[in-house]
């Protein structure tokens, strides 16, 4: 929904189960159309969408993608933007770090994303910028030496220059601005700020922006120019909180570089800090509720000393508590933003509200996007009515934004 002149808020539909365009397209009638009436009666409701590669090789055979806008359109529906990240199933079996596949140095990551993108060029609405999220690059753990890291890099970005081409065509003939927006990840290639930073000046303006020049026939300077509108930072909150990076420096940081954030994909962390009051062994047990097999887990551990200990999934960094210097621990598990505390644990809901805060002060990005995917996964005393839960998230977020800014 637009919440300000050019912002707008949804949901992340990748959330329910389901590969296929039917069963997505079932998914949206049965969550948006009731959504729509109780956060969004009175204006059109906006759509964060996911579509595997199934479901969008399904949306451009015969009609479909007519249907689906004329069904978007007669229900005062929109898409503006797209979550392109999981390429197969994502829900019902274990996804953990297959999630990356295919990565950035494949062909069919390519393929799918360019397909989405022609996707979105034809639901998008006149006037609005759409954007897609996408992998930060691949898995850095199958990367073991650090020459075949940058030969990593060096293939996404002559992929990623295939995908600025396609959105410059869109620009300069149909008047449709989109942007790939890269997602930071515990474990990916691309973690935190920093490396996002790196990569983008280390390659995507040195080799990327030559080749993407010689590509389009254009300036070096242009080219550049290209890469910054349309290669963005897609900021989720949940990400960035596990690293402990605070988002006031993030947004400097990227400030300061001449780059933008294409979303803001909202989520919260769930944490586990120590206390006088309770011991560790209750700690650990009440975090192993949340060790479950279908995602990756990540954790980081923050120790006395600041140190940060990084660890590939839950069940590790649980083991490592049992350190002297345990001081907090951070996990990549999707809790619901309205939630502050989890019996023992709390959450990274602050983080949240600490960002927001700065957009409503720079609206530094027109993409707001909650992202609860877990509800599947969730401890039974979490499970609730989905559709009130994200109702709930929706309307926690529109409070938090709307107290300075009206919703249009």
């Amino acid at each position: 929904m637009l919440i300000s002149e050019n912002c707008h808020l949804s949901y992340c539909t990748n959330i329910h189960a389901g590969e296929s365009w039917q069963a997505v397209f079932e998914s949206i009638v049965t969550y948006c159309i009731p959504l729509k009436k109780e956060v969004s009666p009175d204006k059109p409701f906006g759509i964060g969408l996911r579509l595997s590669y199934q479901a969008a090789t399904e949306l451009i055979q015969n009609n479909n993608l007519l249907i689906f806008k004329k069904w978007l359109l007669r229900n005062e529906m929109y898409v503006f933007t797209l979550n392109g990240f999981p390429y197969g199933n994502f829900h019902n079996e274990p996804v953990k770090d297959k999630v990356h596949l295919p990565d950035w140095t494949s062909s069919d990551r390519l393929k799918y994303t360019q397909l989405l993108f022609t996707i979105l060029g034809e639901l998008l609405p006149a006037g609005i910028e759409g954007g897609i999220s996408t992998s930060p690059l691949s898995y850095k753990h199958w990367y073991i030496t650090e020459d075949s890291l940058i030969k990593a890099k060096q293939i996404a970005t002559k992929q990623l220059v295939a995908v600025v081409a396609q959105l410059v065509g869109f620009y300069e003939f149909k008047d449709i601005i989109m942007h790939l927006d890269i997602e930071p990840e515990p474990d990916g290639i691309i973690e935190n700020s920093d490396e996002y930073i790196a990569f983008f000046e280390d390659y995507l303006l040195r080799e990327g922006a030559t080749l993407l020049a010689s590509t389009l026939t254009c300036s070096l300077l242009q080219a550049r120019e290209y890469m910054r509108n349309h290669i963005q930072l897609c900021y989720d909150v949940c990400h960035f909180a596990i690293g402990f990076e605070k988002s006031e420096e993030v947004l400097q940081k990227m400030e300061d570089h001449g780059l933008k954030i294409g979303k803001l994909q909202i989520s919260a962390a769930l944490k586990c800090v120590t206390s006088a009051t309770i011991s560790i062994d209750e700690l650990q047990q009440c975090l192993r509720t949340f060790d479950e097999p279908t995602y990756l887990h990540q954790a980081v551990i923050k120790t006395t000393s600041g140190e940060l200990l990084k660890f590939n999934d839950l069940n590790k960094g649980i083991e490592a508590m049992k350190r002297t210097d345990f001081k907090e621990l951070r996990t990549h598990f999707h809790v619901p933003i309205f939630i502050e505390d989890y019996q023992l644990l709390q959450s990274t809901q602050n983080d949240i509200t600490d960002i927001l805060k700065s957009w409503r002060k720079k609206e530094f990005t027109q993409h707001l996007e909650i992202e609860t995917y877990t509800w599947q996964v969730l401890p039974a005393h979490l499970q609730a009515d989905l559709t009130e839960s994200i109702e709930r998230e929706l309307k926690w977020v529109m409070d938090k934004v709307t107290d300075e800014v009206s919703v249009v």
